[in-house]
């Protein structure tokens, strides 16, 4: 697996090693000791799966501790614009974001490591996206960033009249007025 890193410390692209014959292709998409030797120690125990048409956006979603999460995401039918924001005050990189187009056809992956806000915008006619998450899903702990904050300016590559938002989605905060945000020095893992 071919490891990138971004420009912020942490949060990384994973390209796999793709087999590729007459027959179509094979490559391993996840190994859990060559993630740890790689990437970090962490054990994943949730697999979701998300089907959305063109024009969603979901996110920025967070969970606060002790349920904080980190994922591991792909896109295995069509296209997502995915991004992950640094929630963590104190961080040299707090605000920023680091985005990565995810399709079917590049096979990337994308983690998403505990103290960020994650989310995504379809940008294919209709995309099936899959995440693995480190913690289980606790409604409680639920945290999330407006979408369109102008001050993190997250460029989704949709024309504003196409985006969709959920009504929780809708009713997000900007950054500025989130009442958790996690702290840089405190440990996550």
């Amino acid at each position: 697996m071919n490891i990138i890193k971004t420009d912020i410390e942490g949060v990384l692209i994973l390209e796999p090693r793709m087999f590729k014959d007459e027959r179509g292709y094979f490559y391993e998409s996840f190994s859990q000791r060559e993630f740890e030797e790689s990437v970090c120690r962490t054990t994943f125990v949730q697999d979701n799966q998300s089907m959305s048409v063109y024009g969603v956006v979901r996110g920025l979603h967070f969970q606060k501790p002790p349920f904080c999460q980190s994922k591991l995401v792909r896109c295995i039918k069509g296209a997502v614009l995915d991004v992950a924001v640094d929630i963590r005050k104190g961080s040299p990189t707090f605000g920023k974001y680091v985005a990565v187009e995810l399709t079917e056809d590049n096979h990337r992956q994308f983690f998403i490591p505990r103290g960020f806000a994650h989310g995504f915008a379809v940008l294919s006619e209709e995309a099936v996206f899959q995440y693995k998450c480190d913690n289980y899903y606790n409604k409680e702990s639920e945290g999330a960033i407006a979408w369109n904050d102008g001050q993190i300016a997250v460029d989704w590559k949709l024309p504003l009249d196409k985006v969709i938002l959920s009504e929780k989605d809708k009713l997000s905060k900007p950054l500025s007025e989130v009442g958790y945000l996690f702290d840089y020095n405190e440990k996550l893992y």
